[in-house]
Parts: structure tokens; C-alpha cells; sequence
């Protein structure tokens, strides 16, 4: 991957969002829901704010079904699910993303990945489970039922992001904005049902709330959208393994240690980051 590619750009949205839980800690005792929906809702205002253009046509519909599975529906079943499981099995089913990715490609558009793309989704989940399971994770079933949708929604978001592309003449920035907007809207009246009117965040918690609307998400989304709209859903899918790593990394500059098993995961983590050697054909035409 080049340097400053889309691509390589991406991969700093799954770098934020392992810093999440440090902001969840302090945001407390904001319930998840409300800063799912603070986090969505703010994030979505402020790049409308910057790009001052609403949604034409079809995409009032579009934009709306991506807000719902991208940021509305991903976002209240991720809580969910990590309210009722232990971190390491909500990682875990995260980093399913990938492999569902490649099969709805393969079932919907008859596009069977690569070898290596394939292998590197499986390395992936294999080192994230090593990475983040331990022996005292907790199956609790509804918390897997809502992992796993949270998992099916984002997978078919980023799905339909890249077949969709964007509107004619209007940058991928205005569509996340739309996305995020849709999003906190949908989850707005769900966190005032679930945990009431939140009190006001205090005066140390509104820069790490800050941060949490503008980098690991206006920031974090504009990139990860646009690595899709350049690549593909599956290959940016692929950088969501940083996160969990990104988390145990800061874990590991605060003092905390680490056992053999997760060296292990770290390791086959870097591993499904090798990229795929071209074809003996095309190594020849490049150097011709």
C-alpha cells in the first residue's frame, strides 16, 4: 500500500477507535446508548456543517438505509452486545466482519476473493481471538445475537457504500455526513427510552467527548468511507484487526503484561498484513 493511499488512510479509523474505550471510561456515567447517540448525532452535524449539502432524489432513501445499518443499527447492537459480553468475544465477533464481507460478495455478485485475501481475513480472526480471549469470557447468548447483527450490519453497509458509490458531483464527505446524521437520529429516541435524559457531561469530560465526535468519528469515517469508494469493502474491512490490537498495545504502554498467546495473536496480526506478491507475469511487465 502506497504511503497516503485511501487505503492506507483508512487504517487510521480502526487505530482511533482502539483509544474508544479509554473515552467510554471517562464519558461515564453517560450509558453506552447515549454515547452512541451523542457520538453519531454530533459527528453527523458537523460534517453537514463543513460540506452544507443535503441529500437529492434517491439518496434521501439511500442515505437513510446506510445510516440505519452503518451507524444506527451497528452502533446500538454493538453496545448491547458489549454490555452483555466480556470484550474479548465482542472483538472476537467483530473480526468476523472480513469473512462475512467475502461471502455475501461471493453469494450477491459472484466475486470469489483471493487466496491470499482470504487467508488474511482468517489470520485476522485467529489472531484477534488470541489477542483478546480468555478463559473468563462470557457466552451470554442474547449478547452473541446482537454481536453477530451488529457484525451483519456493518458488513452489509459497507457492502451497499461501495456499490452505490456516491451521488454525481458530490464527494464521498457529504454522504458519511448523511450516514452519521441518519444514524443519531434513529438512535436518539432509543437511548432516551433504555436510559432517560442524560446529565450534562462535566467540564473535564467534554474534551474527550470532543475527541470522540471529531477523530474516532467525523475524522475516522470520512476516511474509512473513502478508503471504500477506492478500493473495496473487503479490503478495508480487513484493517478492523488494528482495533483490538491498538487497545492492547495502550494496555501495554500502561504497564499491563502480556501472555505467550497474545504475542501470538499480535504476531499473526502483523502477519495478514503482508502484502500479496504479484504474479510472476506482472512482476515481469512492471519491470519491462
Amino acid at each position: 500500500m502506497k504511503l497516503f493511499s485511501p487505503l492506507t488512510m483508512a487504517a487510521l479509523a480502526p487505530l482511533s477507535w482502539g483509544t474508544s474505550y479509554l473515552v467510554l471510561d471517562e464519558l461515564r456515567p453517560l450509558g453506552p446508548l447515549t454515547v452512541a447517540a451523542l457520538r453519531a448525532l454530533l459527528a453527523g452535524v458537523l460534517l453537514l456543517l463543513v460540506v452544507r449539502e443535503l441529500p437529492r432524489g434517491m439518496w434521501w432513501g439511500r442515505s437513510l438505509l446506510l445510516g440505519a445499518l452503518n451507524f444506527g443499527l451497528f452502533f446500538g447492537t454493538l453496545f448491547i452486545s458489549a454490555s452483555r459480553l466480556s470484550g474479548g468475544v465482542a472483538a472476537t465477533l467483530g473480526a468476523l466482519g472480513p469473512l462475512l464481507i467475502i461471502a455475501f460478495n461471493l453469494v450477491a455478485w459472484r466475486q470469489a476473493p483471493t487466496r491470499h485475501t482470504l487467508g488474511a481475513a482468517l489470520l485476522g480472526l485467529v489472531g484477534v481471538a488470541l489477542l483478546v480471549l480468555g478463559p473468563g469470557a462470557r457466552l451470554d447468548p442474547w449478547g452473541v445475537v446482537a454481536g453477530v447483527v451488529s457484525v451483519v450490519a456493518a458488513s452489509g453497509g459497507y457492502l451497499l457504500s461501495s456499490a452505490w458509490g456516491t451521488p454525481p458531483g458530490t464527494a464521498m464527505l457529504s454522504v458519511t455526513a448523511w450516514q452519521l446524521t441518519w444514524g443519531g437520529v434513529l438512535l436518539v429516541p432509543l437511548a432516551l427510552l433504555l436510559e432517560g435524559v442524560p446529565a450534562l457531561p462535566t467540564a473535564g469530560q467534554w474534551p474527550w467527548l470532543a475527541y470522540m465526535v471529531v477523530v474516532t468519528t467525523a475524522l475516522a469515517y470520512a476516511l474509512w468511507f473513502r478508503g471504500i469508494q477506492h478500493s473495496s469493502a473487503v479490503q478495508v474491512s480487513l484493517l478492523t484487526r488494528l482495533s483490538p490490537a491498538t487497545a492492547l498495545l495502550i494496555d501495554l504502554l500502561r504497564g499491563h503484561t502480556l501472555s505467550g498467546g497474545q504475542w501470538a495473536g499480535l504476531a499473526l496480526i502483523a502477519l495478514s498484513f503482508v502484502p500479496e506478491r504479484p504474479a510472476p507475469a506482472a512482476r515481469a511487465q512492471r519491470l519491462s
